[in-house]
């Protein structure tokens, strides 16, 4: 994920970088509203984390003139002020989510997760790699034209390795796109998933999509 952070607080955005990074997040960082609206103009990013209080332009008139801009990027609004009338005033700003201050990182994370999932959604409505597709709408799943029948779990399971685009999806980022865990159980839940996908899609066709990268995780692309 490429993200843009815009909070005048040094310390804030320390931990938000920090944060985002642990689960590969490039972020860049704007310290006040007028240089936070040019690089959110920009392009580029899948979301941006704005702060209401900011210097110059404050956060509820940044996303007002984006999304007049017809800028679409998915905004999470932060805010010290968590009463109901702040919340709904960011969201008919035309924020995605709000979060108000002190935030648990898990949780941002967490609410991060679920706005990548739902704009991904609404964006694409079939992921494929070679003759491998899946309907983003209706679930199904075909490779050689032929019908896959997945459990709900095994379903999501390769909606995951389909998304990561050939890229290695680690463990931990499966357990939290599949069952929504902030945390590794410690169990091989995902290998017997991984292991009980690859008989369905892989087993009776050629090539095999699914890869093991050793110490990393799972990847789904052409060998």
């Amino acid at each position: 994920m490429r993200l843009l952070i815009i909070e005048d607080d040094r310390k804030t955005a320390a931990l938000l970088t920090s944060t985002l990074s642990t689960v590969g997040g490039v972020v860049v960082w704007a310290k006040d509203g007028e240089r936070g609206l040019n690089e959110a103009r920009k392009g580029g990013f899948d979301a941006l984390i704005c702060d209401i209080m900011l210097p110059g332009v404050d956060g509820l008139s940044l996303v007002r003139t984006l999304r007049v801009e017809g800028v679409k990027t998915p905004v999470i609004m932060l805010s010290a002020r968590g009463e109901v009338e702040q919340r709904v005033e960011g969201l008919d700003a035309g924020a995605d989510d709000y979060l108000p201050k002190p935030f648990a990182s898990s949780e941002l994370l967490a609410r991060l997760r679920s706005l990548m999932r739902r704009n991904a959604g609404q964006a694409v409505s079939t992921l494929k790699v070679a003759d491998l597709t899946l309907d983003v709408a209706s679930r199904e799943v075909r490779r050689g034209g032929r019908r896959v029948d997945l459990s709900p779990r095994e379903n999501l399971l390769l909606e995951c390795l389909l998304r990561a685009e050939g890229s290695v999806v680690s463990r931990r980022d499966i357990i939290s796109a599949v069952w929504e865990y902030d945390f590794d159980p410690g169990t091989n839940l995902v290998d017997v998933y991984v292991r009980r996908l690859r008989d369905k899609i892989d087993r009776d066709f050629t090539p095999a999509l699914i890869q093991t990268v050793r110490c990393l995780g799972y990847a789904l692309r052409l060998p």
